[in-house]
């Protein structure tokens, strides 16, 4: 019986999300396993090798835009919520500053508040 749990979320580019985990500290694996409960493995684009061997993985379904997290949560003790935030809360500011970048802007300044958001302030001359 797998334990792996899969969760959908809002992120595209593979190549962000690489860099996103590499910033993070994670050691990256692309194209790779995923180890779970008793020996499962799953194929996944990007996969952070960790030292108890239950791996976590992002891949990508067939005809999905968005990338799915696939691990076995309860054995990599790992807070599952928290992780997922950190990785999402990280991808959305690196392509927010992308986006900017491309479109002509620059940051006028960049606030974390008290509760862990992100204030970002843009502007471009005209």
């Amino acid at each position: 019986m797998s334990h792996f749990t899969t969760i959908k979320v809002q992120i595209k580019q593979g190549d962000v999300l690489e860099s996103v985990l590499q910033e993070l500290n994670y050691e990256v694996e692309v194209n790779a396993m995923v180890r779970g409960y008793r020996g499962d493995k799953t194929l996944a684009e990007y996969v952070i090798r960790r030292s108890n061997g239950y791996d976590i993985g992002f891949r990508k379904k067939d005809g999905d835009e968005h990338y799915e997290i696939v691990a076995d949560f309860w054995e990599a003790r790992i807070n599952q919520k928290q992780f997922v935030n950190q990785i999402q809360q990280k991808y959305a500011h690196k392509m927010l500053l992308n986006t900017v970048a491309q479109e002509g802007y620059s940051i006028e300044a960049e606030e974390v508040m008290e509760d862990g958001t992100v204030k970002v302030v843009v502007g471009r001359w005209v």
